[in-house]
């Protein structure tokens, strides 16, 4: 009976994103066939409001796919960029049926108090705020029913929509990045999963004062219910203004990137949801669904590409992107990537205290963008690798905020003083101690 209904809810998921999707593809044709490159904008309006009426998992992938340096045009990337993964809550009788079926009958004994009226609901599941037996406040993480068939109905779409969106304009091919999205999002489901991730990160953190992870509480959770320490703090966007922003961006950059350079660990989901600031200037981290491990030699190719800008070396940059992933190498690619990774590392070149806005103005971000893909279309494309895109949208996600904050610091000190003694040996032995395998 269950793996029917699910069949119906997933058909019925196609049915409803497919024939939006269709609709959209006939008006993207047409739009090509006769107003030309000038339909972005308009398209990109009715793209957006396909997306906010689908709502669940299909806007989080928006959003993913939105964070992806070059993949689609600024008028879209601009767009989407606001759409919002809030989701109407489950009502309260739904909510009772949904513990129920996590943690039994009884599950009302299981707390001093549980508030049955969600805080946030957001695109895969809604959040909680209970008591633990001991007084502890709690937040309690509870995922939507039958979201799988959801997922993997929208991920079908999407591959059906770029497939697409490929043939009327070349440059990218995005076959490793929807295998990605696809793979990570899929694991944001398991929410065993989550608490590893969870319990890594606070490992790693464990004698750090200026991050603070949630403890997870695994007799209170299951595969589709996660619960922590209530924690809470100010928007990072908006925090107070006896905070100071140069110190929250500080310790928001090293809370990214100390797990990324140190141990291979990155967290691959900037949404500014997802952290907040405490009143000591601490970054509070959320939601660990979306984590990537990576190889030792990616981190120390990552730096070899920093060093290879800074140094003007050209064939230490060559054979950085060659162990990122990138094939097919050329003088004209290379040069390409060239002008997209000099963006993208260009406020760590510089060894001086200043603002993001002098690389990432958004006019400027915008232009190199349509440079970088009417390149890659002029020479037959490229393919990027799956480790690309994470790490790319982290550094989009975190620089936006930065420049938000109006954050003025020496980036390039700081950059620095994290990729010291980074070595392959250094990172192999941090994962073996943290226990993980790439």
């Amino acid at each position: 009976m269950d793996e029917e209904n699910a069949f119906h809810k997933r058909l019925g998921r196609y049915l409803k994103v497919g024939a939006s999707a269709s609709g959209l593809a006939g008006q993207y044709a047409w739009g090509k066939a006769f107003k030309g490159n000038n339909h972005d904008t308009d398209f990109a309006e009715s793209l957006y409001q396909f997306l906010a009426n689908m709502r669940g998992p299909m806007v989080k992938i928006a959003q993913l796919v939105a964070m992806v340096p070059d993949l689609l045009p600024p008028a879209y990337v601009e767009k989407l960029q606001t759409l919002q993964s809030e989701a109407p809550p489950m009502n309260k009788l739904f909510v009772r049926r949904r513990m129920r079926q996590e943690l039994g009958i009884d599950w009302q004994t299981k707390f001093k108090s549980f508030n049955e009226n969600a805080t946030s609901a957001a695109s895969l599941g809604q959040v909680h705020q209970a008591t633990h037996l001991d007084g502890q406040p709690l937040a309690c993480k509870l995922q939507y029913p039958d979201m799988a068939s959801a997922v993997h109905a929208d991920l079908e779409q999407l591959k059906i929509f770029f497939s697409l969106y490929q043939k009327w304009q070349p440059g990218l091919d995005h076959s490793n990045v929807l295998e990605e999205i696809s793979s990570h999002l899929l694991q944001e489901l398991d929410y065993t999963q989550e608490a590893k991730n969870l319990e890594l990160f606070r490992t790693f953190f464990e004698n750090d004062r200026f991050v603070k992870i949630p403890k997870v509480y695994p007799d209170l959770s299951t595969h589709k219910l996660l619960t922590m320490d209530w924690q809470s703090g100010y928007s990072v966007r908006n925090p107070p203004e006896t905070l100071d922003k140069n110190l929250i961006a500080k310790n928001l950059f090293k809370s990214w990137y100390l797990p990324f350079y140190k141990a291979g660990i990155l967290h691959g989901d900037p949404h500014t949801g997802n952290y907040q600031v405490s009143e000591d200037h601490s970054i509070i981290l959320y939601d660990f669904g979306c984590v990537r491990i990576f190889d030792p030699s990616f981190i120390t190719s990552s730096i070899m590409l920093y060093k290879a800008l800074l140094t003007n070396d050209k064939e230490m940059e060559c054979e950085a992107y060659k162990a990122w992933g990138f094939e097919n190498l050329n003088t004209e690619l290379i040069e390409t990537l060239h002008l997209w990774s000099s963006y993208l590392y260009g406020p760590l070149l510089e060894d001086r205290i200043r603002p993001l806005e002098e690389t990432y103005s958004s006019k400027k971000g915008q232009k190199i963008a349509l440079e970088v893909a009417k390149r890659l279309r002029k020479n037959g494309g490229v393919k990027p690798p799956k480790t690309f895109v994470f790490m790319d949208r982290a550094a989009v996600g975190l620089g936006s905020v930065f420049m938000h904050l109006r954050a003025e610091l020496n980036w390039h000190h700081l950059f620095e003083n994290i990729i010291s003694e980074v070595s392959d040996q250094s990172i192999f032995a941090k994962q073996k101690q943290l226990k993980i395998n790439p």
